[in-house]
């Protein structure tokens, strides 16, 4: 009778002495955490600032490495945006290249990147992005599509040319969280 209380305690007290030394690990991998995230900008914190260089480049990561946006990489880092492109998505953006943005009057991309202006340049943005993976040839059967800003943008065939909210796309970069359309116009909302 000893030995099958003894084969009772025995797994008992292997739990105990595992649970606490979960807890202590827990405390130490707490406290190194708050160490590091009070030294580290809060503008630097989530998703988007994981370093991996296995899996297919998202969105942010396709922009960020491309020398045609780099006006719009300073405008989503502006409007705090980074974050929601790297979610799983899959998300479309309409990605205006540098050219576009220098298409709009003098002094609209200086104002929109002030900190004041940072929630209409984030409505401007949203107004880039939508939900779905669609290449051009499949957004030829559209008439609209429903932006993240929950506006909508008219969709235009032009012969072999699709336009979105005027803007035409210039070409294709498929991300590992949906696609980027490269597109020659910076996209507004439209007027009702």
């Amino acid at each position: 009778m000893k030995t099958i209380h003894l084969f009772k305690i025995i797994p008992v007290a292997v739990f105990l002495v595992l649970l606490y030394g979960c807890k202590n690990e827990i405390k130490q991998d707490g406290s190194s955490t708050q160490t590091s995230s009070e030294t580290a900008p809060q503008s630097k914190s989530g998703q988007a600032f994981i370093e991996d260089d296995g899996s297919t480049p998202n969105v942010l990561q396709i922009a960020i490495g491309s020398p045609d946006h780099t006006t719009l990489v300073a405008a989503v880092q502006a409007a705090g945006l980074e974050n929601a492109l790297v979610n799983a998505g899959p998300l479309m953006v309409f990605a205006p290249t540098n050219a576009a943005f220098d298409a709009l009057p003098p002094g609209t991309v200086e104002e929109l990147l002030k900190p004041e202006n940072k929630q209409k340049l984030a409505s401007i943005l949203k107004h880039h992005v939508t939900a779905g993976n669609y290449n051009k040839s499949f957004l030829m059967n559209f008439k609209k599509l429903g932006q993240a800003d929950d506006t909508n943008a008219t969709v235009e065939v032009k012969g072999d040319d699709v336009y979105v909210g005027g803007a035409k796309i210039l070409g294709s970069v498929k991300a590992g969280n949906g696609i980027v359309h490269l597109v020659d116009k910076v996209i507004l909302p439209e007027s009702n």
